[in-house]
């Protein structure tokens, strides 16, 4: 018994270092953002925005008829309602990605009628389009739209994710953006 206890021992340590080298948190974990997950049937409120998906369309061209802009593609719109619950001190929608299948897509700037880094104010909701130009193969299957004040990765900060999934949204050959307008109570 005497010779197996240095083994035992030795063991035992091993194993406890392993339970603790699997228990610590990486060093990524310690300025990830803080995900509110919700669906698109949740209003979903954060320390600077408050979000509601008012509907989501894919589009094979995408027009902004005030500057005669347009452009044929993949699109997907999805329309948004979004306020500040708070305070209106750096509330806006500064980054939008789409995350399909462990892609990571950004909204697009392209177009001038958007609510990408339209500023918010608090107890009056702004209706706007989020447009993403997606590859001409992805239609299907379940993306997360994440939306953050903060550019370019929030560090500590609130990130709205909602889940939407792809396979049910309608489809249309153009959709005309329209600017950002104030929500009808």
């Amino acid at each position: 018994m005497r010779r197996s206890l240095p083994w035992i021992s030795g063991i035992a340590l091993v194993a406890v270092a392993g339970v603790v080298t699997l228990a610590i948190p990486s060093d990524d974990s310690l300025t990830d953002p803080f995900l509110i997950r919700g669906s698109t049937d949740d209003e979903r409120t954060s320390r600077t925005l408050r979000i509601a998906v008012q509907g989501s369309t894919f589009a094979d061209e995408v027009a902004v008829p005030a500057s005669e802009w347009s452009a044929e593609g993949n699109w997907l719109v999805i329309t948004v309602e979004a306020s500040a619950p708070h305070t209106e001190t750096g509330a806006a929608i500064n980054l939008a990605t789409l995350t399909v299948d462990g892609r990571v897509f950004q909204a697009s700037e392209r177009p001038s009628d958007s609510l990408l880094h339209t500023p918010l104010h608090v107890g009056t909701a702004l209706i706007g389009p989020l447009v993403f130009e997606l590859p001409a193969d992805l239609r299907h299957g379940t993306a997360e739209l994440r939306l953050s004040p903060t550019t370019p990765t929030p560090l500590l900060d609130d990130v709205i994710v909602i889940t939407l999934p792809l396979d049910d949204l309608p489809t249309t050959s153009q959709v005309d953006l329209i600017a950002p307008e104030w929500a009808t109570p």
